[in-house]
């Protein structure tokens, strides 16, 4: 038999939380006629018990229900599937706090931060120290801070001797040139990149184009390759963000940006981009979009992951509109264009694999290329937006 003070070091809890015990049933003290109580074996292996049960995430209540075999499955089941929330919980802060540390990959962390919070995902990259190119790098390439000068090396080396950094084609870009009524003397060419489609607007238009790129390596290619040209004098390279654009308003008469304005978003690119148009002028904008309501899971999970803000055509038209637009023209590039971007890059990636075989980078774009292989040009597309603000 115990006393009330032995009992309480015995189950390692407090007199009072034994007196709260009995008060509710859980066990029950004999008072003997000199007025203490006295507690057998059977409470002590009851407390137990209850403890064990009670660590498992059953309420008191339901731990005397299920000592007194009257808890019923349902209770079971419900406590279980709350516990396996939160060890899930748990292990997603583990993976968080571990990637903080450098001990894996952060991909996972810089995806979920992508989509749910974009913008303050940015803000934090920018306080971890990187400037806003290498930031923007870090949401949309590497996706680890810890490795993330590792990766853009590699990065560049499969795409930095590359004529094309993205899909597209001359055919495409002098398509939609020819839906603009009027392309003016003056355009601003946004992610022009080393100048394959600043050269051709240049060869189709009499309008003097400035071309910007935050990418130096880009820009250095892209004057290298006016030097000899007769169209140098109508093409001003500019090193610059897209974000923050070094121009007065209303200095453009055509504003240009093909396969670059998923990097502001492209509400907010539209917004931005928008007080640099004269009055009467035009944007033409080409963006990653769905084109279907159903696409196949192997394209969601991947587009999720890479482009987590991509929408379907009509939602991106609304946009347009809303963001005070007349969407003049729209079409969807050929899949010719696509092969055009991976087919050279798919060539340099095999002939860098034997002497960079662990290299991530390589292998998230062997994995995009197989992305594009598989599609039959059902699913998603670029489309080019043909756009006017409204007076």
């Amino acid at each position: 038999m115990y006393l009330i003070s032995e009992l309480a070091k015995r189950v390692n809890v407090s007199r009072t939380t034994l007196l709260y015990y009995e008060k509710m049933g859980l066990i029950q003290g004999k008072r003997l006629d000199n007025g203490y109580r006295r507690y057998s074996e059977d409470d002590v292996q009851r407390l137990l018990l209850l403890q064990q049960l009670h660590t498992g995430g059953l309420t008191l209540k339901e731990c005397q229900a299920c000592l007194d075999g009257t808890l019923g499955r349902d209770t079971l089941q419900a406590r279980l599937d709350t516990l396996a929330q939160e060890i899930e919980q748990k292990r997603q802060a583990h993976t968080l706090i571990s990637g903080l540390l450098g001990q894996h990959s952060q991909k996972q962390l810089h995806e979920s931060m992508s989509k749910v919070a974009p913008d303050a995902h940015m803000d934090w990259l920018l306080q971890q120290g990187f400037n806003e190119k290498d930031a923007l790098r870090v949401k949309w390439l590497s996706k680890d801070m810890n490795t993330h000068d590792e990766y853009m090396n590699d990065f560049m080396t499969v795409f930095e001797d590359l004529e094309r950094w993205g899909p597209g084609s001359d055919s495409e870009t002098l398509k939609a040139l020819n839906l603009i009524p009027n392309t003016g003397k003056k355009i601003l060419e946004i992610g022009s990149g080393k100048g394959l489609t600043t050269v051709t607007l240049a060869d189709n238009t009499n309008a003097h184009i400035t071309a910007v790129d935050n990418e130096p390596v880009a820009i250095d290619k892209l004057t290298n390759k006016l030097v000899t040209t007769q169209i140098q004098d109508r093409i001003s390279p500019v090193c610059a963000s897209m974000t923050s654009l070094p121009f007065a308003a209303n200095s453009f008469d055509l504003l240009w940006a093909e396969g670059c304005v998923y990097i502001m978003g492209f509400e907010a690119a539209l917004a931005a981009w928008k007080p640099f148009i004269k009055s009467g002028g035009y944007l033409v904008v080409s963006d990653l979009v769905w084109l279907t309501d159903n696409p196949q899971a192997p394209f969601t999970k991947f587009w999720k992951s890479e482009y987590p803000s991509m929408q379907s055509l009509e939602t991106r038209l609304a946009q347009a509109q809303e963001q005070g637009y007349q969407v003049l023209e729209h079409f969807t590039i050929a899949q010719e264009s696509w092969r055009n971007y991976w087919q050279p890059v798919e060539e340099k990636v095999n002939a860098l694999t034997p002497t960079m075989p662990d290299s991530q980078a390589l292998k998230d774009i062997q994995h995009e290329i197989e992305i594009y292989k598989q599609h039959q040009g059902d699913q998603f597309g670029y489309e080019f937006f043909i756009l006017q603000p409204l007076p």
